[in-house]
């Protein structure tokens, strides 16, 4: 079974095209215009062991809302398509990331259900280049269109750099535990309800 996808997002404010292999080995190609959030998301590929290829051209001159909106967006759909019916998967995932003094939590439910529960604050407006501000708002687009529950939170940390860092890793770490096929359950719905 391949479990790839490719999404192709044209807005009047962004163009995105993307890759995913779900079964990958953590390859990836990323380039948003945003440096910071070019190296978080290749984080999340590296530590997720998804192979991701990102393409991605905004509106900057306005600021990174719709950029990085519209890219969680797409991977989220992108998601959502590689994984198909989701017969044979875990599901659910979660993972508690170190990074240096700061500590990040994630849980994630690949439910067909969009919530997000999120806890975290970078404590600066800016990181490189990269605003802050949009990182739950890339979050947010990226449960809506995986439609899964996703609960994010920082526990602690001091460096701006390594509190982000550790919320994309151990999301990254989450999402693999709960795209992974669990080979007892192959062909079976992870759900009471027979659907997802």
């Amino acid at each position: 079974m391949t479990r790839k996808a490719e999404i192709s997002r044209i807005t009047k404010e962004t163009q995105i095209a993307l890759k995913i292999d779900l079964d990958g080995k953590g390859v990836y190609k990323i380039d948003t215009g945003i440096g910071f959030f070019d190296h978080m998301l290749e984080l999340f590929a590296k530590h997720g062991g998804f192979n991701l290829e990102i393409q991605a051209k905004g509106d900057l001159r306005v600021d990174q809302h719709h950029t990085v909106e519209d890219i969680g967006i797409a991977l989220g759909e992108a998601f959502l398509k590689a994984l198909g019916d989701k017969k044979g998967i875990n599901r659910t995932g979660y993972f508690v990331f170190p990074m240096d003094e700061a500590l990040s939590i994630c849980a994630v439910d690949l439910s067909n259900r969009p919530f997000l529960e999120y806890r975290m604050k970078a404590g600066m407006r800016k990181i490189g280049d990269f605003e802050t501000v949009n990182l739950p708002n890339f979050f947010a687009g990226f449960v809506g269109g995986a439609r899964m529950n996703l609960h994010l939170v920082l526990a602690y940390g001091k460096d701006p750099h390594h509190k982000v860092e550790a919320c994309f890793k151990a999301f990254g770490k989450a999402m693999r535990m709960a795209c992974s096929m669990d080979r007892a359950m192959k062909g079976i719905i992870p759900s009471t309800k027979g659907v997802l």
